[in-house]
């Protein structure tokens, strides 16, 4: 496998206001995009922004994204980009804050190009320069070229471009200190997801199994500890955005399994956050491959020096209760989807399109 992440990571605290430089050789007029509130509660926006004064260029803030962003509003954020004469663009916040700052760059760059457009990567010009402040410690989305948009039917998608890479990302963890606790748990359950799916994958190598597991070792005591309630101490949200780092780089090289576009389904038809959406997979993952690849599932928890149980243990803490009810008939209908499906066929394991009927009437059924 190649491994390509050409990113500058700068992490730490202070590292926004300590790098201004990079935001500096990026270009002279800046367009931010965010959400309403992670961005301006956690302090980083008011950093990005002190350091762009001084700097002295101009900036125009987008803060429309949602969760599950969708492709109109990264479009919607293209234009205005255009319309100031944006020549790089700022994502501050949470994977959808990143993810749609990336698209962001592509229609900014693309004046008129539609949503078909965008998943063709019909892209007559490269997107402007990226750069990412992350505000929890979840997706990885600042170290990889992926971006999650929802489309106008109401579907997330995934799109894999090198493109995508951000010229620089920050993580500072003194900006996922005021995270509430349920983000916490479905920011962390994500960097859990990555770090196994990752591992059980069938582009897995000994570099992207280093990363995998010591994301997990990293993770597994802040987020047990945040399960448990316990409020987390900065070195402890450093380990979890660390993590994180860990779990994008991860994905980077071998992308997801199935539990992340199984996952997908859960957040579109129940709202359910994508952290837990994804993580209600995992035990069925772990049973698979432990029924099918016996000897791979022992050298992954032996190298995590952590049981089965133990993992499956954390995974149950910082699962809320959710009742998600499906008939056979709904199930079935969905079914489509996964057939021939990149996730699904990157599983270490084979995984039929009954497998993953049989698991979501095993979990949502009657």
């Amino acid at each position: 496998m190649k491994h390509f992440m050409p990113v500058r990571l700068c992490t730490g605290e202070h590292s926004v206001a300590e790098n201004a430089e990079l935001f500096q050789h990026c270009g002279s007029r800046c367009m931010i995009v965010t959400g309403k509130t992670s961005a301006v509660k956690s302090g980083a926006l008011d950093d990005v922004a002190g350091v762009l004064k001084r700097c002295g260029i101009p900036y125009l803030v987008f803060d429309e994204i949602s969760q599950n962003p969708s492709v109109d509003s990264c479009i919607l954020a293209g234009h205005e980009a255009g319309d100031f004469g944006a020549d790089f663009v700022v994502g501050i916040g949470g994977g959808s804050a990143l993810d749609a700052a990336k698209a962001a760059a592509v229609f900014a760059a693309n004046g008129g190009l539609d949503e078909n457009g965008f998943y063709a990567k019909d892209w007559d010009a490269d997107p402007l320069p990226i750069l990412l402040v992350g505000t929890t410690a979840g997706t990885g989305s600042e170290v990889t070229k992926v971006s999650v948009l929802t489309d106008s039917k109401g579907r997330k998608h995934s799109i894999h471009d090198d493109r995508l890479f951000a010229a620089a990302a920050f993580g500072d963890p003194r900006y996922t200190m005021a995270l509430p606790q349920p983000v916490t748990l479905s920011t962390g359950i994500d960097v859990l997801s990555h770090c196994a799916e990752s591992w059980f994958n069938r582009k897995a190598d000994e570099v992207s199994r280093a990363f995998a597991v010591r994301g997990i070792r990293l993770l597994y005591g802040p987020l047990l500890a945040a399960a448990e309630g316990r409020a987390l101490s900065l070195e402890q949200r450093g380990q979890l955005y660390d993590a994180s780092i860990l779990g994008g780089l991860a994905i980077c090289g071998t992308g997801t399994c199935f539990p992340h576009n199984v996952g997908y389904y859960l957040t579109e038809r129940f709202g359910i956050p994508h952290g837990f959406a994804s993580a209600r997979f995992l035990p069925a993952l772990l049973s698979l491959v432990r029924e099918k690849e016996p000897a791979y599932t022992e050298r992954f928890f032996r190298e995590l020096d952590l049981s089965e149980d133990a993992l499956l243990q954390l995974v149950s803490a910082c699962l809320p209760y959710q009742k998600v009810r499906m008939t056979r008939d709904e199930i079935a209908a969905a079914l489509p989807r996964w057939e021939n499906n990149n996730s699904v066929r990157n599983t270490c394991c084979a995984v039929s399109t009954a497998e993953i009927q049989a698991i979501l009437e095993t979990l949502f059924t009657d």
